[in-house]
């Protein structure tokens, strides 16, 4: 995994003030959409989309294949952009600020999905889960097309 650019309590200290910038993966296959249940405290056990936050002096593809590589141990071609996600229920789940996810539809090149840290039982759906943060569900409703 790599190494985290500060400290948690700079992370909340900078995210309280401002949104977070991250990356959502929307990776398909012919299995269905890949999603994994969430290991860090923030929406832990619920079913997500696999991602995370953009470092500084890193464009959101290279964001979007580092959390590929660190979270699922995968390599990803990115195949378009899908919009955004804005995460406003983070504040009240974490108890400050909220992310701002750009979200990715993918395929898998290489590697075998692990899990890791943050990522447990990654899998394929052919249908959402109940169990999922809520703000990713409304969102692939909204964009039907992807499973």
């Amino acid at each position: 995994m790599a190494k985290l650019p500060f400290t948690y309590g700079k992370f909340r200290s900078i995210y309280s003030q401002v949104p977070r910038l991250c990356v959502d993966l929307v990776i398909t296959s012919s299995d269905g959409l890949l999603l994994a249940k969430r290991g860090l405290e923030s929406w832990k056990g619920q079913w997500y989309l696999p991602g995370g936050t953009v470092y500084y002096k890193e464009t959101l593809n290279q964001a979007a294949k580092r959390v590929a590589k660190d979270e699922l141990c995968i390599d990803i071609d990115i195949d378009k952009n899908l919009g955004y996600i804005e995460y406003i229920s983070e504040e009240k789940a974490r108890g400050f600020g909220w992310s701002v996810g750009i979200v990715f539809q993918c395929h898998i090149v290489s590697g075998i999905l692990s899990d890791s840290e943050q990522v447990k039982e990654p899998q394929f759906f052919k249908q959402l889960p109940e169990q999922m943060i809520e703000e990713q569900k409304e969102f692939l409703q909204k964009i039907s097309n992807v499973i």
